[in-house]
Formats: structure tokens, C-alpha cells, sequence
């Protein structure tokens, strides 16, 4: 057996200057951090960086394309459960709210995710393709008659939720609540500055989580006396080894769908007017041709962005990857930020370039069985979004700097101030 390779924090502190289990790292400017994962990818093998509060579980980080996309899609290796985030789901919390299907391996998870994917059916789908237009035409009537503020309190901001809600036939009446509710529950992942340092975690806001939960659970109940032509109603009627879901269940997909698939592309689409600000010229290339331009600019704010900025995984079994060999119990955090800014893979990879090609960015995952259920959803939000916004408001642009939350595990976007001078009517790019 090869004997570990013994590259740690303590040693790479000099040479990189990071310290990723060190919380006052993620409150260095994006710039430090990003220059800091490109000196961790020069080194031979991954880093093993040890927290000095809360859960001391050390843990190596996975900063290369190629490392990152092995690692995701060997699952039987590197495993999901018992939780992505730091730290761990706790068990009661599971009880209470449910797994999430992002924490589940093998044939558990392969169930449930399939009997999911069956409920967005072709027809489903196809219906809400055709509604991505309408809704993105809608908000920017709203936005017409606001006026400029903050883009991330603005009516395009609801893009994704109100997709996701059209989707799986959340009733008008109940969309305030939710949001509020995915507002606040969101709103715990980050970096505390405040008291003793130490990392925020997704979900800290249960009492939110729950009372959404219980409102969906309601929803569902009504589905199932009365079924209706949507999501809901498709999955109180499913099943999964030949047993129902149960509330739990369905009320652990509707918090991974509503929180993560909305905060995720309103992220993205936020940032994406940040950078089209910043580069006149790739603002111009798309509005010269959206049709041609839109795949690739998508896909290079996805790049350039990366929503999610890591997720953590646990060794099953032994296992070389990268330079080191890795053993049963380790911990490891792919981590999706530094693996899109890597040059062995992108020419120029600070570069923001529409035209980029091939782009085989991570911003949806590296692959294999947890690849995102909705990037293709979210891809669409994005195009819809953007053609209106160009089309009709002359000159959308960011009118300063974006706040953003400082976090170990999501790019979020806390306010972004947007203007915009010249009111078009409707019209495609």
C-alpha cells in the first residue's frame, strides 16, 4: 500500500497562503481567493487542512479540473452520505426534515432520483419551456414599471422561484410565504463576523425550513384528493422500491428544489449582469446575435461565477486520485470554484470570453449520478431572462459593486445596485 502523501496546511501555508479551513479565509477578497486556489493546483497532491474550531474533522481539498471530475464521478469511492455541507446533516435533522437526495449514495439515491426525473415528463417540460417566455416577459413589465433599485429585491430577481413554483403548481396564494421562508433559511450560509468566527451552514434556518415543509405538506395533501396537471401532484402519486414518498421525502426535494435550484440561478443571473457590465464587448457580441451567443455566455457566467463553490464527499474505500492516496474515513471538498479557474483546461481562465470553446466548466457538477436535475432548467431561465432585459431595457447595466456574502460554500449575491435608461416595448433580440 502506497503510504499517504503528507502535504498539509502547515506546510503549504507559506507557498499558497491559504488556509481553507481558516473562516477569515473566506472573507478575503474573491480576487485572493481565486489567486490562492491557483498556487494549490501548482502542488503536487491535495492539501489537508485541519479546522482549529467547531467540528475538527481535517479534510483535503480537491482544486484541479481533473481531480474534481474523477472524484464525482466515482461515487462508489467518494461518497455523498453522510452529508455535502459543512458540517454534516445531524441525524435528528434528517429525522425531522428528511435526507436530501444530494446526501444519498448508490441505489437509495438512484430511486429516488429517477422516480423524480419521471415526474418532470416531456409534456411537463415542453409547458414549461413555453412558460419561461412569458414569466421572463412578465417580470420585466414589472421592472419597466419599478425602475431601477436593487436588482436582487427586483422582479427579475424571481425568475428561477417563479419557474420552479409555475412548474410544480404552487398556488399564487402561497408563493409570499415561501419565498420569505427561502430567503431566510438561505440567509445562514456564510461566514459569521461576528463573536467567535466560525462558518455558517446551509439549513440554519430550520424553524423557516419547517414551516415551508408544513406548507408544502399541505399542498400535497390537496394533490392528492384532487390531482392537477403538475409536479406535485405527479410525485404524491409516486413511488419509490414500491412504497409511496413519504411527507419527509417530499418535503426534503421541495427544500433542495425551492432552495437550492432558485438561490443557485438567481446567483448566476446576478452575476451575469455584473460581468456583462464589465465587458462592453462581450455585451456587445451578444446582442449583435443573441441566438448564437446565448449557449456560450450562459455557460461561461456559470464558468466564471461557479454558484455552488463547493460540496464535501467521504472516502469509501482506498482510492489514488491527484497525487495522494486516499483512505476510508478521509474527507474531501471538490472544490468547483477553483476547478473552473484552471489553466490546464481554460486558456486564459480569468478571462470572460462568450466565444469560449469547448467550456467544460463544473458549475453544475463534475458528472456522474449527482449531476444538477435542473441545468437544463436553469439554463433556460437564464437565456429567457436576459433577452428581455436586453431587449427592452437600453442600457441594463450594474450601476456598482455587487455585496456579496462571504461563504465557504455558495457565490451569493446579497444586493446589487442596476439601472437602465431607455424603455423598449416588447421585442426579440
Amino acid at each position: 500500500m502506497e503510504a499517504p502523501t503528507l502535504v498539509t496546511a502547515d506546510r503549504v501555508r507559506g507557498a499558497a497562503g491559504a488556509d481553507l479551513a481558516d473562516p477569515a479565509f473566506w472573507r478575503l477578497p474573491r480576487s485572493e481567493r481565486l489567486a490562492a486556489f491557483a498556487r494549490l493546483r501548482e502542488l503536487d497532491a491535495p492539501v489537508r487542512f485541519t479546522p482549529r474550531t467547531g467540528p475538527r474533522t481535517p479534510f483535503r481539498a480537491l482544486v484541479k479540473h481533473a481531480d474534481v471530475r474523477a472524484a464525482s464521478r466515482q461515487p462508489q469511492v467518494f461518497t455523498s452520505a453522510p452529508g455535502v455541507t459543512v458540517p454534516e446533516p445531524a441525524p435528528w435533522a434528517k429525522a425531522v426534515f428528511g435526507n436530501s437526495m444530494v446526501n444519498m449514495d448508490g441505489a437509495e439515491h438512484a430511486g429516488l432520483r429517477r422516480t423524480i426525473s419521471r415526474a418532470f415528463t416531456p409534456r411537463l417540460l415542453a409547458e414549461a419551456e413555453e412558460n419561461i417566455g412569458a414569466v421572463a416577459r412578465r417580470l420585466v413589465d414589472e421592472v419597466v414599471k419599478e425602475g431601477p433599485g436593487d436588482f436582487m429585491r427586483s422582479a427579475p430577481s424571481r425568475m428561477p422561484f417563479e419557474v420552479i413554483c409555475d412548474l410544480m403548481g404552487i398556488p399564487a396564494r402561497h408563493r409570499p410565504g415561501i419565498a420569505a421562508r427561502i430567503d431566510h433559511a438561505s440567509e445562514y450560509v456564510g461566514v459569521r463576523r461576528r463573536g467567535r468566527a466560525r462558518l455558517r451552514i446551509p439549513g440554519r434556518g430550520l424553524r423557516s425550513l419547517a414551516r415551508m415543509q408544513l406548507e408544502m405538506a399541505g399542498i400535497a395533501r390537496e394533490r392528492r384528493r384532487v390531482p392537477a396537471d403538475d409536479v406535485i401532484s405527479a410525485l404524491v402519486r409516486a413511488d419509490v422500491g414500491g412504497q409511496a414518498l413519504s411527507s419527509r421525502q417530499l418535503g426534503a426535494f421541495f427544500s433542495l428544489l425551492l432552495v437550492a435550484g432558485v438561490e443557485t440561478t438567481r446567483n448566476a443571473i446576478a452575476h451575469g449582469m455584473v460581468l456583462l457590465t464589465a465587458h462592453p464587448d462581450q455585451r456587445a457580441l451578444l446582442e449583435s446575435d443573441f441566438d448564437r451567443y446565448a449557449d456560450g455566455a450562459v455557460d461561461e457566467i456559470v464558468r466564471h461565477s461557479t454558484p455552488i463553490i463547493q460540496f464535501r464527499r467521504t472516502v469509501a474505500s482506498e482510492c489514488a486520485l491527484g497525487g495522494h492516496t486516499f483512505l476510508p474515513g478521509e474527507k474531501v471538498v471538490l472544490l468547483y470554484a477553483s476547478a473552473n479557474r484552471d489553466a490546464s483546461v481554460f486558456d486564459d481562465p480569468d478571462a470572460f470570453d462568450i466565444t469560449r470553446s469547448p467550456n467544460p466548466h463544473l458549475g453544475y457538477g463534475g458528472g456522474g449520478p449527482h449531476h444538477c436535475l435542473g441545468a437544463h432548467l436553469a439554463k433556460l431561465e437564464m437565456k429567457a431572462l436576459f433577452r428581455e432585459m436586453l431587449t427592452r431595457l437600453d442600457g441594463v447595466r450594474a450601476s456598482g459593486d455587487p455585496g456579496l456574502i462571504d461563504s465557504n460554500f455558495d457565490n451569493r449575491v446579497r444586493a446589487l445596485p442596476f439601472t437602465f435608461d431607455v424603455r423598449h416595448p416588447n421585442g426579440p433580440l
